[in-house]
């Protein structure tokens, strides 16, 4: 009997052991939504890092949804993960999914979208205010000066909408665009269809669109094709449909961000947190403008 016992608790102690082992590896990813072809390649860069790494990775959808964003995190808090990777589904309300994480110190990274208070380890995303300037550049060299320009917003709230308005509004003020309308379509594909829609009929003369990202640019595109009309679009992420558009010749260019380093990135400096090393407050990830 006394035999069974200390096996009983050799196998306990072994058990416990590789939970423990297995919770010291384990880091998550909390996704605005994977209803949009940027995040999903975002969360692949970030599983293959992971692999690559040897880390478990727990992926949670928020469904661009707050509550749903605080109750993941709420979720992973008692899973214990060691990490927490987040993208915010807004820069304001993912401060009361930080705070429950920083009260149970786990630590936070933040990609491609920052978040306006909590204590965050690194923050990592594109410089959108200058892509949004690359974008109101790009109108100006193949338009013109004083090109008469719509922009569709992303959602209100988030750094990157607010970002990137920033700096296209920089390249309008700077090259006396004519901004016709500016309105969100909330970085979604349907939304930018209906919206430009409504754009269109109230604005028959305009020459270019900015999309703060690719899917309000291709559901931009529809409404232009069926209205019948030539409009210089220029989207922002470098989606695979984005791209593919550009490269047909339908969407004048994108500008590109590189959602899977972004995810990449994300578990890799969380690794060196881990380990103990120091990291960057924020990590810049390089863009680019793609044109055919």
């Amino acid at each position: 009997m006394k035999k069974l016992t200390t096996l009983l608790s050799a196998a306990l102690l072994v058990s416990s052991v590789s939970m423990a082992a297995q919770a010291k590896d384990t880091i998550a990813i909390v996704v605005s939504t994977l209803n949009n072809p940027f995040f999903v390649t975002m969360k692949e860069g970030a599983e293959a890092k992971a692999k690559q790494l040897g880390y478990d990775l727990i992926v949670l959808d928020s469904q661009n949804d707050p509550s749903k964003e605080l109750s993941n995190v709420e979720d992973l808090t008692i899973r214990g993960v060691k990490a927490i990777l987040i993208n915010p589904t807004d820069s304001d309300a993912v401060s009361n999914a930080i705070r429950i994480a920083n009260r149970s110190n786990i630590p936070v990274l933040t990609l491609d979208r920052g978040a306006s208070r909590g204590d965050v380890v690194s923050h990592i995303a594109s410089d959108n205010v200058a892509g949004g300037q690359m974008a109101g550049q790009y109108i100006v060299e193949k338009v013109g000066e004083q090109a008469k320009v719509i922009q569709l917003e992303g959602i209100a709230g988030t750094s990157a909408a607010r970002e990137r308005g920033e700096g296209f509004m920089n390249a309008v003020k700077e090259n006396k665009m004519e901004l016709l309308a500016s309105q969100p379509a909330d970085f979604d594909r349907t939304k930018g269809l209906n919206v430009m829609e409504n754009l269109l009929a109230a604005n028959p003369d305009v020459e270019a669109v900015f999309a703060q990202n690719d899917e309000m640019a291709l559901g931009a595109l529809r409404a232009v094709q069926a209205a019948g009309k030539k409009i210089f679009i220029v989207g922002f992420d470098g989606t695979k449909d984005g791209i593919a558009a550009v490269n047909r010749g339908k969407l004048a260019a994108t500008i590109a961000q590189q959602p899977e380093l972004i995810g990449a990135l994300g578990v890799e400096t969380a690794d060196h947190m881990l380990k103990g090393d120091k990291v960057k407050k924020h990590i810049p990830v390089p863009l680019k403008v793609i044109a055919k």
